[in-house]
């Protein structure tokens, strides 16, 4: 029997994870002032560590942060209800009872919020740069694969956000010109879209239907089933040369089961061979040539 060509990307993926270890996944696309990175907005400076993932997972288009007290500092007023965010730092202190010089480091957090969660006195300074328009080039392969999808759903564009939202069946997506690569936008929204394959009006996946824990078991596979569709699909329409590194990262930053249970992906590559061909279904096999193959 022929191999697939959802089997090749998966060997592809199994390889490059094996091959590459950890590679550091990229937000392909650009939020307000085109700086993904989250800063601080008394100072300037970029926060890091684990602070980048627990802030620019907060779905807010300004990058720019700060505490209540820097706030109000700067004539702004932190709106009734609005939830602020953690970010962790290191407190050094001298050591007691240690050598002199010795240090000792205690983890501490404190309470940010995102300036757009805010009312300013003054209109803070945009981070808009003076640049050309970016446009967007649609490739007509991959605008295919999604005209094939029969119930897809509502696709809105905007924001800083990609995800899906099953109580609405709905896909939210990032201006298509934000993105660094047209190639990006599309396996973005090829991720998005084998996320609303598991919808209970179409697959009925576990991973979409039950309410699942950011980071659990469930919720880190249904990731998993979500990137191999999206891969599955770039490579139905060419362009998995362009965004394969990206999908492997991203997987391997979700599934760090993986070296402990190897298999795990290629049960999720069947799910997702499943949604990906329920968005862009396969021709039809003449009843002569099933046949053939048959003898």
């Amino acid at each position: 029997m022929a191999i697939s060509v959802y089997e090749v990307v998966t060997e592809r993926i199994l390889a490059s994870l094996l091959d590459k270890g950890v590679v550091p996944w990229r937000m392909p696309w650009r939020t307000q002032g085109g700086c993904n990175m989250p800063r601080n907005l008394q100072s300037g400076k970029n926060y890091r560590g684990v602070n980048v993932l627990l802030l620019g997972c907060m779905g807010f288009s300004d990058p720019r942060w700060c505490s209540y007290k820097q706030a109000v500092a700067k004539g702004g007023q932190v709106r009734k209800g609005e939830k602020s965010t953690p970010v962790i730092f290191w407190k050094v202190l001298d050591k007691k009872g240690g050598k002199p010089g010795e240090k000792s480091f205690i983890l501490r957090y404190y309470n940010v919020f995102n300036v757009s969660q805010c009312d300013w006195a003054e209109p803070l300074p945009s981070l808009t740069v003076d640049a050309p328009a970016p446009t967007f080039d649609p490739i007509e392969e991959c605008e295919r694969i999604v005209l094939s999808y029969k119930t897809i759903p509502a696709i809105d564009h905007g924001g800083s956000r990609a995800c899906y939202m099953p109580a609405f069946d709905r896909v939210c997506m990032p201006a298509k010109e934000s993105f660094s690569k047209r190639e990006e936008y599309y396996s973005v929204l090829f991720h998005e879209l084998t996320h609303s394959t598991g919808h209970e009006s179409r697959l009925n996946r576990d991973g979409i239907m039950n309410p699942i824990r950011f980071g659990s078991h469930d919720y880190s596979f249904e990731e998993l089933v979500a990137e191999c569709g999206a891969a599955f699909l770039c490579a139905q329409a060419g362009i998995i040369d362009s965004t394969l590194d990206n999908s492997v990262a991203y997987i391997q930053d979700w599934a760090k089961k993986l070296k402990s249970e190897p298999k795990w992906i290629v049960e999720a590559a069947s799910k997702a061979a499943k949604a990906a061909d329920y968005i862009f279904p396969p021709p039809a096999v003449k009843e002569e040539e099933s046949e053939e193959e048959a003898a």
